[in-house]
């Protein structure tokens, strides 16, 4: 059986036509998502029902035969399976119970507790694993320790993670221990992704660009560079897409550094640049501006192409820059998937 093509891009095949998924493809967008997330109540009772999770995963993969499904999940599950209330604010987005001493990171549930709470997800990437297309590509993903780390320290999403940052400067100490603390529990859970079908997992640092100098490589750099190690231990056949968002200048040499397959881009850098940059170590996946896919138009086809052009010369995933955002048009993913694969 002839290899799919998002493994082959992985492996550092360079394709006639790049292989296309895009992050939070199964979203808000999409009308028959918001029926079925009507259905299960309200957003973490979908991600937690398998057979619900399962079905938003599959409807883009139905739609546009994207070349590679990605589990739905949250990222902020791993904090609430560490002993965390979570919830989701109406309008508002997550919600957060804190960590904020080291006393509170030392009572976190030990990273053996976590599957107690995770075990649906598995049973949804099982799922996935049986009624995918043969050709699709099953992803599974957790958030970077750093990008988790905010949110459990601020007790939401922050525009510029600040109390992370307040926190990492008052007790360095407690705050690496966090992100250890993370890290283990990523392991576990991403292994345990595995073990259940999934044939690539990613990992997503969307607060990257937020750290500098000796803290990136402390709180981005040298966990990714610890989960990925254990991950290609247990599992060494399973590629790893690593994401450190607006990571800038950084993301050249970090797939190499941290011995990701592959180094996801934001839309903040120029194609032609991480072509030169990045891509000399391999598969990168990008970088679309999302906002193209509200806007449209020619715009949008010339952009798509160009982005093809600019890496066609080695092994390049076609993604966004970040996420799908709910105002996109359905309409204008069909006219980008035309522009790539002509």
């Amino acid at each position: 059986m002839t290899q799919k093509t998002i493994l082959r891009a992985l492996s550092g095949e360079r394709l006639p036509t790049p292989p296309v998924w895009m992050m939070r493809q199964a979203g808000r967008y999409l009308p028959e998502y918001r029926a079925t997330r009507a259905q299960a109540g309200d957003f973490l009772s979908l991600c937690y029902n398998p057979e619900l999770a399962a079905e938003v995963t599959l409807q883009p993969i139905r739609r546009y035969a994207f070349d590679a499904a990605i589990l739905f999940a949250d990222i902020l599950l791993i904090p609430q399976a560490l002993g965390l209330d979570l919830w989701f604010a109406t309008g508002e987005g997550p919600r957060l119970s804190t960590v904020t001493s080291a006393n509170q990171v030392a009572a976190l549930r030990s990273t053996d507790a976590i599957h107690d709470t995770l075990n649906p997800i598995y049973e949804t990437v099982r799922i996935l694993s049986r009624e995918l297309p043969r050709e699709t590509t099953l992803i599974g993903f957790a958030g970077a320790p750093w990008t988790v780390a905010t949110y459990m320290i601020a007790g939401r999403g922050t525009p510029d993670q600040g109390p992370a940052h307040a926190f990492k400067a008052a007790d360095r100490a407690a705050f690496s221990a966090l992100i250890d603390k993370i890290t283990d529990a990523t392991i576990e859970y991403l292994s345990a992704q595995i073990n259940a079908g999934a044939e690539v997992v990613k990992l997503f640092d969307s607060w990257a660009g937020s750290l500098k100098g000796q803290d990136f490589d402390d709180f981005a750099l040298t966990p990714a560079k610890r989960i990925i190690a254990a991950l290609k231990a247990r599992h060494p056949a399973t590629p790893v897409i690593a994401f450190p968002r607006e990571a800038g200048a950084r993301y050249a040499g970090f797939a190499r550094a941290v011995g990701a397959d592959c180094v996801a881009l934001d839309n903040s850098v120029s194609a032609d640049w991480a072509a030169g940059n990045v891509q000399t170590d391999g598969c990168v996946q990008g970088n679309l501006d999302p906002r193209l896919l509200v806007t449209g138009g020619d715009t949008l086809e010339t952009e798509t192409r160009r982005i093809v052009t600019a890496f066609s010369g080695g092994a390049h995933i076609f993604n966004l820059g970040h996420g799908i955002t709910p105002d996109a048009d359905p309409d204008n993913v069909t006219r980008m998937l035309a522009a790539i694969r002509g």
